[in-house]
């Protein structure tokens, strides 16, 4: 469980979050959404200890964040930052590795490359293992970092727009692979999306922000309405169910 408590942050006179409380239901995925400038991406970082909130506190499995030291921390909750690309020629199989170091300190053992065996195989990535970063897509890059995040073998998992750059194809994959991590592995997963469609596709929880504020957290029924939607992204929406799943035509 991750409850955030009156959090406030600012930069000069502008101020970024105004007194967020959540809390972060376990096991299941939690979308954040709402447009440029909501203070989405700030928020998830002050989760991720990334950044310092101005004001509030934030409780992790009954235990203040900032009580936790840098590698018990590590081994509780793992962050995909938005930027991500490290600038070194790496294969797939090292950059996943780099996941256990909280755990082995960089001296991998055979607990170490079954967790690393795993990753792989959940991402689907076992057969490019030896393959270079800047040899895959997109799609397989991302695949490639999240796969470093689930060698980590937390608890929780932070992700800031990781569909970012990618296609149609390949965002439903992370979005399908994140899915199965919630359901298969009972893994917290938290991530800011832009895309309101692919929230409404595999969201368990929605938090919807605006102008530094929570406005709205609930299910995927509870916050796909017009009247919700409109008043997050002031234009006019309509929300349209097929095969049981809320999809949003905005116009």
């Amino acid at each position: 469980m991750i409850e955030t408590h009156k959090i406030q942050k600012s930069y000069g006179n502008v101020s970024v979050l105004k007194n967020v409380s959540l809390s972060i239901k376990p096991g299941k995925l939690t979308v954040i959404i709402g447009p440029n400038g909501a203070g989405k991406s700030t928020y998830l970082n002050i989760m991720a200890r990334m950044l310092q909130a101005d004001h509030g506190e934030i409780i992790v499995d009954d235990k203040p964040l900032k009580k936790y030291k840098k590698l018990e921390l590590a081994k509780k909750m793992a962050v995909l930052k938005q930027s991500n690309q490290l600038q070194l020629r790496l294969t797939v199989e090292e950059l996943v590795a780099f996941g256990r170091y909280p755990h082995s300190q960089g001296r991998l053992d055979e607990t170490d490359d079954t967790y690393i065996e795993e990753a792989l195989r959940f991402t689907s990535l076992t057969s490019m293992r030896h393959k270079y970063l800047h040899q895959l897509s997109g799609g397989q890059q991302q695949r490639a970092y999240i796969a470093m995040v689930l060698a980590q073998n937390t608890d929780i998992i932070l992700l800031d727009e990781p569909l970012a750059s990618l296609d149609l194809k390949h965002s439903l994959d992370v979005m399908r692979l994140l899915k199965r991590l919630t359901v298969e592995q009972k893994k917290t997963i938290v991530i800011v999306v832009h895309d309101v469609n692919m929230a409404g596709l595999f969201a368990d929880d929605i938090i919807a922000m605006k102008e530094g504020q929570c406005i709205y957290q609930g299910t995927v029924d509870e916050v796909f309405t017009t009247p919700v939607l409109e008043a997050i992204y002031d234009i006019p929406f309509n929300v349209q169910c097929i095969q049981d799943k809320k999809f949003c035509i905005a116009y």
